[in-house]
């Protein structure tokens, strides 16, 4: 079984969360503790060592956040369940990590859990909260250092890096300027969410490109040549909005 803790500063959403686990997960997590701040959240933590917590964010005298600056390593594995709001939700996201948006559906629920148990833990949880931590702390379109999730687990890679990403059904593929692609577990709006809005732009269902890397446009063709010779399309819905971007980004 899971050993896991709850840390939420509502009862009765500690005890629905519970029941949940219990209701559609039966005999999989053991709940040790159940914490109504911070403070016992860390204590419960360090007394039962749980391989997943389950952490709310916004709870008085200290936010979820804060519970990291206690411990030196991070040897458990978080899920946030939170409605905070989306620069927060956006700086999980880039570092990888799982979230929850209250009221906790049970489908999402169980897509968080299977994410789960496929991770590496120890050291590995450390790094992407590490990660947070620095995304929390910077300007919300300057974030360079994004940690996208990966089959094996998830890889770093800087913004300034990213020459376009295409979209692969469900996963999305990330062309870097180098020439190397790496294939992220997560679709493309995803990907163009957490992604620095001054930079990039999509131009079509299937792309989302780096303005920084543009060489030319023809608008006859509708097709944009990026510095490494590629031409990728642009629909007739993306093409003013587009042409706008460029404008303003020279």
């Amino acid at each position: 079984m899971i050993k896991a803790v709850i840390i939420d500063d509502e009862i009765n959403a500690q005890d629905l969360l519970e029941k949940t686990l219990n209701r559609y997960f039966p005999n999989k997590f053991n709940i040790v503790e159940k914490c109504d701040s911070v403070d016992l959240g860390v204590r419960a933590i360090k007394e039962y060592e749980p391989e997943l917590v389950f952490l709310d964010i916004q709870m008085p005298e200290e936010n979820g956040f804060e519970l990291f600056k206690y411990f030196e390593l991070i040897k458990f594995e978080v899920i946030f369940t939170t409605a905070y709001n989306q620069f927060a939700i956006k700086a999980i996201k880039r570092s990888a990590l799982d979230y929850l948006l209250k009221p906790i559906n049970h489908l999402d629920l169980a897509e968080a859990i299977k994410r789960f148990e496929n991770r590496n833990k120890g050291n590995f949880a450390h790094k992407k909260l590490s990660l947070l931590l620095e995304n929390l702390n910077v300007n919300d379109q300057n974030v360079s250092k994004i940690a996208f999730p990966t089959i094996e687990g998830f890889e770093l890679i800087h913004s300034n890096q990213i020459l376009y990403c295409k979209a692969e059904s469900n996963y999305c593929c990330i062309k870097k300027i180098e020439g190397i692609s790496k294939t992220v577990t997560k679709t493309l709006k995803y990907v163009e969410e957490i992604l620095p809005a001054t930079s990039f732009i999509r131009i079509h269902k299937t792309y989302v490109i780096n303005l920084n890397y543009i060489v030319r446009y023809n608008k006859i063709n509708k097709e944009v040549e990026l510095t490494n010779g590629e031409k990728l399309p642009v629909s007739f819905r993306k093409e003013e909005e587009f042409i706008n971007a460029i404008l303003q980004n020279n």
